[in-house]
C-alpha cells in the first residue's frame, strides 16, 4: 500500500480564500488532464488571511506534480 502525499500552497492577505479557491480549479484541471489520481483536492482556511490549497495524491506521482506544479511544501496524508 502506498502512501498518500499532501501538496500544499499557502495563500496570505485579504483574498487568501479567493484565490485558493481559485487555485483548486487549476489543481483540478491538472489532475484530469494528466489522469492523477487524487483523493482530495480542497481548500482549509486558518484565519481571514490564511488559506492553503492542498491535493492529496499517491506517493508515486509526487515527484511530477511536485515539479510541475511547485508546492510550497509537502507531508505524509493523515
Amino acid at each position: 500500500m502506498s502512501r498518500k502525499i499532501k501538496l500544499i500552497w499557502d495563500f496570505r492577505g485579504p483574498s487568501a480564500q479567493k484565490t485558493a479557491e481559485h487555485h483548486v480549479v487549476h489543481l483540478k484541471d491538472y489532475a484530469d488532464v494528466q489522469k492523477i489520481t487524487s483523493y482530495k483536492i480542497a481548500t482549509q482556511t486558518f484565519s481571514d488571511f490564511h488559506t492553503t490549497a492542498f491535493m492529496i495524491i499517491n506517493e508515486k506521482d509526487m515527484i511530477a506534480v511536485r515539479d510541475a506544479l511547485r508546492p510550497h511544501r509537502g507531508e505524509v496524508a493523515k
